[in-house]
């Protein structure tokens, strides 16, 4: 079972969006056994999303058109559809219903022109999901099938889940499961890890299952899919849990999280099984930090809050760090120190450094200090982090978070950190 996804939208070809849905699809079909040797990007005319999608049926068994469902002039996926199925667009008045009392239940103004969303090609049929306005579309071309989803990503992914990945599996004849996990890790580039696991990665070419691969993710750091086949989901599991074991043991401390974690939830959850709670002094990050720990429900209970020291002033007045350097490990120490006492936290993290583009008191774009007071114990980091600006500070976020994740963690091992 070969699948192809078309995704449509001039603004795609314009760069005004990044076509996202079109990698999640893909991975999701991989995981699902089901092969997909293409993915195509066309604008918003009817002929040409017509002659896309006839080329598509030529060479792939099933094809996914992703994006111009909705109810304005250049959405016109339905009508590309129907002149593709040789057959007319019917309106189906129990899904324009339905349409319409979902305008109403979230409180939107209904016009009539969202009734072109109920129309159908006639032999086609509505994916049962619909969390959104836009019903998605499942039409039958012969031994071949159209599936049609909106291209606003949750409402994509339900109908993905829901339904299309299982039809089309069931097309395939898919029995066995695919499953994978993704480890997540920070600190180490990718050739290292590839120099860490080629022995393991060598091991497992000669079984065939499961399989690793790697994934670079820019300031999440390197991921580790691990990927397992077997008869049912436990067996799968278990394939996956034992190679995730052997990964562990040799990469080490350099993995934070799996899957859906992030290195703020990994290091809120951290501090909330010890009973600590945190402070963060920022210079460099100018909130960055306090933004990403905010963002995981149940902050609250850890996170006591966060100073934007930007000016030097601050951080003399209000965290109390002594006048001189303030690009210095001194500083950042200090600073860590100094909010951890004036929020009344456990523990105290800090940033300052130089995002660029120009130096300052003599330190190199990139050059970050990473501050950590925790009980009697305070550090200073010094690290060189690349890029611009902007992905200076972002790298400096998950320095510091890593930072702190890994003195907690090894703080039952460390005499200083007791």
């Amino acid at each position: 079972m070969r699948c192809e996804i078309v995704a449509i939208g001039t603004e795609l070809l314009l760069g005004q969006i990044v076509d996202t849905n079109s990698s999640w699809m893909g991975e999701r079909l991989a995981l699902a056994g089901i092969d997909s040797h293409f993915q195509v990007k066309v604008g918003d005319n009817q002929a040409r999303i017509v002659d896309t999608i006839r080329h598509a049926l030529s060479r792939s068994d099933a094809v996914i058109l992703c994006g111009g469902l909705g109810p304005t002039q250049d959405d016109i996926t339905r009508e590309a559809i129907a002149e593709v199925m040789d057959t007319e667009l019917v309106r189906d008045h129990a899904m324009g219903d339905r349409i319409r009392r979902g305008f109403e239940a979230r409180g939107r103004r209904f016009t009539e022109n969202n009734l072109r969303q109920a129309d159908c090609p006639v032999g086609a049929s509505f994916i049962p999901q619909m969390p959104g306005t836009a019903p998605g579309l499942v039409c039958p071309v012969g031994e071949r099938v159209i599936y049609a989803v909106p291209g606003v990503p949750f409402e994509m992914r339900e109908m993905m889940e829901g339904t299309i990945l299982p039809d089309l599996q069931r097309r395939a004849g898919v029995t066995a499961v695919i499953k994978s996990r993704v480890l997540k890790s920070w600190g180490e580039s990718e050739s290292r890890l590839a120099e860490l696991l080629e022995e393991r990665i060598a091991a497992l070419d000669r079984t065939g299952n499961p399989t690793i691969a790697f994934q670079a993710s820019g300031i999440e750091g390197l991921k580790i899919r691990v990927t397992a086949k077997a008869a049912d989901a436990a067996a799968a599991d278990a394939l996956i849990a034992e190679e995730e074991a052997n990964v562990r043991a040799i990469v080490g401390d350099a993995i934070f999280a799996t899957d859906e974690q992030t290195m703020e939830s990994v290091v809120l959850d951290l501090l909330r099984e010890r009973g600590h709670s945190l402070a963060v002094a920022e210079s460099v990050t100018g909130g960055l930090v306090g933004a990403r720990l905010t963002a995981v429900p149940g902050a609250s209970d850890v996170f006591r809050g966060a100073v934007v020291s930007y000016a030097s002033e601050v951080k003399f007045d209000v965290l109390g760090v002594p006048e001189g350097p303030v690009v210095s490990t001194d500083a950042a120490k200090a600073m860590a120190l100094g909010v951890r006492e004036r929020l009344g936290a456990d523990v105290g993290i800090a940033t300052t450094g130089v995002a660029g583009p120009a130096k300052q008191e003599g330190h190199p774009p990139g050059t970050v200090f990473l501050g950590l007071a925790y009980r009697d114990y305070t550090e200073a980091l010094r690290v060189r982090l690349p890029g611009d600006r902007r992905r200076v500070r972002e790298y400096a976020v998950i320095s510091v978070l890593n930072l702190l994740r890994l003195r907690i963690s090894n703080s039952s091992r460390s005499p200083e950190l007791r």
